[in-house]
């Protein structure tokens, strides 16, 4: 219900709801009132507003604040920045793994690697990327200015090493060891970077982020003397940050720990980290990253995990190759251009060599993904085929007399590599589900690792919010509803040091969700064509998300977006403080 006064004293009134503030304290019924983009009543609130919204038996708490996105290209496509706006997300981060699109050379070869290498390693079409994004930046600031007052929600950019060390090493940022020179060049620039307003520093040594020729990015050349160099810049900065993504496939070996405990004190900053997936199966690897955090404190460093909000739900397919390339042999594929993968993934030889490489020892943890039977087929193109979308290919398999992987592959290269193939879904065991509980409410992590705006083919974390609310809070009771408001506000947004935001209090920004406790959830993940010419990403609507409100306008009401870009850009020093170990 909404009305409008002739003589209001507010510009927004939200009456009647459950108020929970973001600090974890039980939530209190009462009103919010908002004027001039900012919370300025609370309570029983008397006087009348512009517009009012009846919140009776919805949650009225803050925007939520998700700090590892990818949003640094949709942001010029997509301003709203969906889905996480539909989702009660109000602040994001992007440049997040050491991928920015900023600072570039100014030499075309070196943004279309960096465009080559995002549409490989994140899952962003390349025709998207080529249509949508101008490339037509060198420095930092000249990319921030593009989208200053640009989009629906605040918005902040990480300074990412791989553009870093493209920038300044050219071709030789991969495959070579930087020297003296340009490391300290790279230095200056994410000094200038930072000065104008770039969050702070990220990077990357995972061994699934491989460029467009399936060579590593150009972060895993780095040595950890060039890391560390590069991480020191940040503490010079106020109010800037650290997020890192190490080798996260097994138990961390004693190098890593060093590595990550180094890093933070070197920037003197909590280094947040991606990603901590809880597994009863493998215990042992969740300690051990866990453990990390331990570490550090030990030395007085801060080491954060961003631990997966749900339940793994991953497509993939032999086109981009991401995910199946860490299986043991399977980055040779991968380097191949489609005409010649098609040639191998129909040869009996490589077909052996690929299924027993994903099944081998060295495979570790990923081998138990490797069981053909259970993956799922999703989309299917060849109308030979066609009739078999949706069954998983054991019971195709059976159907046609065929072996497993055999039956998945001849589907795979008579669709040409688009086959889009479910992966067996791990972690729904409840004694997955109880770690997953535990390892939300432990002080070392937050929940987060939406990594929203990326893999747009492959991964459904953007849902991260109504997932936790729903499956987390109302059907496996793992933590109460005001605990998972505070995992997803104040405890991210202090991580980082955002100012006046992920709390409701009298002169914070007005950034605020009003949800439906009983039904917040979200529908089927299926496909939208509604990217920049005609390439099509995951996405899934938002089930009892009412309102959502940044800078104290409606941005979304009932999964319809309004049309408001009121977002804010926000800036390291300005809009953010400094959060030290």
């Amino acid at each position: 219900m909404t009305s409008t006064p002739s003589d209001p004293m507010y510009d927004l009134r939200i009456d009647n709801g459950i108020l929970v503030d973001g600090n974890g304290t039980p939530g209190v019924p009462g009103d919010l009132a908002i004027k001039d983009g900012r919370i300025v009543a609370m309570g029983k609130v008397e006087g009348s507003a512009k517009q009012t919204i009846d919140a009776t038996g919805q949650v009225v708490a803050p925007g939520f604040v998700d700090i590892h996105t990818h949003y640094d290209a949709q942001a010029f496509w997509d301003p709203s920045l969906s889905p996480s706006s539909h989702f009660g997300v109000t602040t994001v981060l992007a440049g997040n793994c050491g991928f920015s699109i900023a600072p570039l050379s100014g030499k075309a070869d070196d943004a279309s690697y960096l465009m080559r290498m995002l549409a490989r390693v994140e899952g962003m079409p390349l025709e998207a990327l080529q249509a949508s994004t101008p490339w037509n930046w060198t420095t930092f600031e000249e990319f921030l200015s593009r989208l200053d007052n640009t989009t629906a929600l605040n918005i902040g950019f990480m300074v990412g090493h791989s553009a870093l060390r493209r920038t300044v090493m050219g071709e030789r940022a991969v495959g070579h060891q930087a020297t003296d020179a340009e490391i300290a060049a790279m230095q200056d620039l994410l000094r200038v970077s930072l000065k104008a307003g770039g969050l702070g520093f990220s990077s990357t040594i995972n061994v699934s982020h491989n460029d467009a020729e399936g060579q590593p990015v150009p972060s895993r050349h780095a040595t950890h003397e060039e890391l560390i160099a590069l991480a020191g810049v940040i503490r010079e900065f106020e109010g800037t940050t650290l997020e890192f993504l190490p080798i996260i496939g097994d138990v961390f070996p004693p190098e890593q720990l060093e590595l990550l405990a180094g890093l933070s004190k070197a920037a003197n900053r909590p280094l947040n980290w991606n990603v901590l997936i809880p597994n009863s199966r493998r215990r042992d690897i969740f300690e051990s990253q866990l453990a990390a955090s331990d570490y550090a404190a030990a030395r007085g460093a801060r080491v954060v995990p961003l631990v997966a909000a749900q339940v793994n739900t991953t497509w993939v397919n032999f086109l981009s190759g991401f995910i199946m390339d860490m299986y043991p042999g399977w980055d040779s594929l991968f380097r191949l251009p489609p005409a010649e993968r098609i040639k191998a993934l129909s040869d009996p030889v490589w077909r052996r060599k690929l299924a027993e490489g994903a099944s081998s020892s060295k495979a570790g943890l990923r081998a138990q993904t490797a069981k053909w039977a259970e993956w799922g087929l999703t989309e299917i193109f060849h109308p030979d085929h066609k009739r078999h979308q949706g069954k998983t290919v054991g019971e195709v398999a059976i159907a046609l007399g065929k072996d497993p992987f055999d039956a998945m592959l001849d589907i795979v290269v008579a669709d040409e590599l688009r086959t889009s193939l479910l992966m067996p879904r791990r972690g729904d065991d409840a004694k997955t589900w109880a770690m997953r509980g535990q390892a939300w409410l432990d002080k070392r992590t937050i929940v987060g690792a939406s990594d929203a705006g990326a893999h747009l083919d492959m991964i459904d974390s953007f849902t991260s919010t109504v997932k936790v609310l729903g499956e987390g809070v109302r059907k496996h009771k793992l933590l109460s509803l005001e605990q998972a408001v505070q995992q997803f506000t104040t405890v991210p947004a202090q991580l980082v040091g955002i100012r006046e935001r992920g709390e409701l209090k009298i002169g914070n920004h007005a950034d605020v969700v009003v949800f439906d406790p009983a039904t917040i959830d979200c529908g089927p993940v299926h496909t939208r064509n509604d990217m920049p010419a005609g390439a099509g990403r995951l996405y899934a609507d938002a089930i009892g998300v009412k309102h959502v409100i940044v800078n104290g306008r409606e941005i979304v009401r009932n999964n319809e977006f309004l049309g408001a870009f009121p977002g804010k850009l926000l800036r390291s020093g300005k809009d953010t403080y400094t959060v030290t170990p």
